[in-house]
Parts: structure tokens; sequence; C-alpha cells
């Protein structure tokens, strides 16, 4: 389990995260997502004692992370894949790392095997390309066989198979009991991939809740409906307070009423429907929609995020 209470981080007079409160529980896959500068890897940076809090505190297992006798076989952590020493092997830099926590040459080879490395394992990690840097990150976090994984942008460079391969191990982690936590920018892979999902904006909790749930009270529900008589179907649906906007061919988009209540009306005004759809609003949208007034880094404002 991992907690963070009241944790408050200032960089000069700019306040990273402010007051941020959350509990990542196990047993699912947790989105932790936010606009550019909204402190998510501030808040790693605090949750793996990278940083230290100005104010508030953050607990893995019930503890600070730098009481943890052997860190790495209870948080596997991913902040920077390219933080490797480029003259070493992948093997290498696995098995240096796994010396310091008293973590065998067979849980290396099995890392290596389970992130798709084995070719590549001893070849210099300099020359590797971002996707393989980003397998090789992924291997040092799983290194020690770890009850909790934090992963910030752990697809970051990774091609489509690579992409559903993460996916899928980040499930499996979470269906055996441990505790992911994964930050990401990519909306719809997250909306496929976490169960949870903690939103901040300018270091403030926006919304800590299931990614349905999130999805379903941030979006407004749409009703596809496709006629050959969209004239009549629009006055009979507006006169019961929809909205309707045509789309042409025949087809038109519905809010403010659900399908079964569309149908119904169609049915007993005799009219035809060829399709009856209800549309789920994207993660995409609902997070575009919840964040807006957190954006601090847009177009046109000429600056990155620096944390």
């Amino acid at each position: 389990m991992i907690e963070a209470e009241n944790l408050t981080k200032r960089y000069g007079d700019k306040t990273a995260v402010d007051d941020l409160s959350f509990t990542v529980v196990p047993g699912r896959v947790t989105g932790f997502l936010g606009p550019n500068g909204a402190g998510k890897s501030t808040t790693m940076r605090l949750l793996l004692g990278l940083d230290r809090p100005h104010r508030g505190d953050a607990r893995i297992c019930g503890v600070h992370y730098g009481q943890l006798p052997a860190p790495l076989r209870v948080v596997g952590a991913l902040l920077e894949a390219r933080a490797v020493h480029t003259g070493r092997s992948a093997y290498n830099h696995l098995l240096c790392l796994a010396q310091t926590q008293g973590i065998g040459k067979k849980r290396v080879d099995e890392v290596v095997e389970l992130v798709g490395l084995t070719g590549a394992a001893r070849k210099r990690a300099g020359g590797f390309s971002l996707g393989m840097g980003q397998r090789l990150g992924i291997a040092a976090a799983l290194l020690g066989d770890p009850s909790v994984l934090i992963l910030d942008e752990p697809v970051n460079g990774l091609d489509p198979e690579g992409i559903v391969w993460i996916r899928t191990l980040m499930q499996r982690l979470a269906a055996e009991g441990r505790t992911v936590f994964v930050s990401s920018h990519l909306m719809n892979e997250m909306a496929v991939t976490a169960e949870h999902l903690i939103v901040i904006g300018r270091g403030r909790l926006i919304a800590d809740c299931s990614t349905e749930e999130f999805i379903e009270r941030s979006t407004e529900k749409m009703v596809i409906v496709r006629s050959p008589d969209v004239e009549r179907l629009t006055g009979v649906l507006v006169g019961e307070g929809a909205k309707v906007s045509p789309d042409g061919d025949g087809t038109l988009t519905v809010t403010h009423m659900e399908a079964p209540r569309v149908g119904e009306l169609a049915a007993a005004e005799g009219v035809v429907l060829h399709e009856l759809t209800p549309k789920r609003g994207s993660l995409e949208a609902a997070f575009m929609e919840l964040t807006r007034d957190s954006v601090e880094y847009g177009a046109g404002a000429g600056t990155e995020e620096t944390r």
C-alpha cells in the first residue's frame, strides 16, 4: 500500500505539491494523471524519498522508503529509464543492482527474459533505443519481485506490441495482489489499463475514484440515432427535452436523454430507427474537462514542465 498524507513541496515561491492526500491499495492498477506541471513527478519522488516534503508524510507498506531494509524487494520504481551507466551491458547493470540487495543471478536472468531483452542483454545500454532502454528500466523495477510498483510513463518509447505487453504485465501483477501505481499522458491507454484513478492539478487532488466513475461524472452522455425520418424524430425528441444535433446522412447526436427513452419515443410515434447506440464518454474528454482550470503550461505558453 502507498499512503500520501497532506504532502506539500515547494521550490522557491512555487508550490509543486499542495496538501495532497491519497491511498493506493493493492490488487488493482491505479493511474496517476494530471496536466504538465501538475506535480506528478514531484509526488513520486516524495514517495520514494528522493525529495523531502515541507509538510506531510509519505509511506510505503506503512513506513518511509528510507526505512526499508531492502527497498528493491519491496518497491520497484521506474522514474527515468535512461539513468544507467552507458558503458555497461544491460545484464551487468541489472547484476550490479541485484548485488546491492542480495539478489541472485537467477533473478537477473528471469527479468531479462520477462522484458524481452535476452538477445540484447550483453550489449552496452548506451546503444539502446528508447524502447529497449524502457524495457531495461522496467526490468530493474521488477528485479526484487516487489509488492509495490511505482512507474512513471512506462509505455514511453514502446511500440504497439510493447504497449500491450506492459499493459498486460501491470494488470497481471495487480491481479497477484501487488500495488501498481502508474502515471501516463496516454489517456486511451490508461482507460483500458487502470481500474482506479488519482488525478491532480497544480499539486492538488482533483479526483480519487474508479476510472468508470471518473468518465461517467465528467462527460455528457450521448446517443447516436440514425433514421430515414430525422425531421419528425428531431421534433419528437426536442419536444421531450432532448438536445439534438444533426450529423448528416440521417444521423443525429442526442444528449440529455437516455437511449431507452429515445427508442420508446420513436416507437410511440412510429418512427423507424436504423441505429440506436449509446456513446460512452472518453477518458480523454473527461480529463480535459476536469483539468481545464489546472493547466499551467499550454499552447503558446512557451514553457515546458520542469518538475
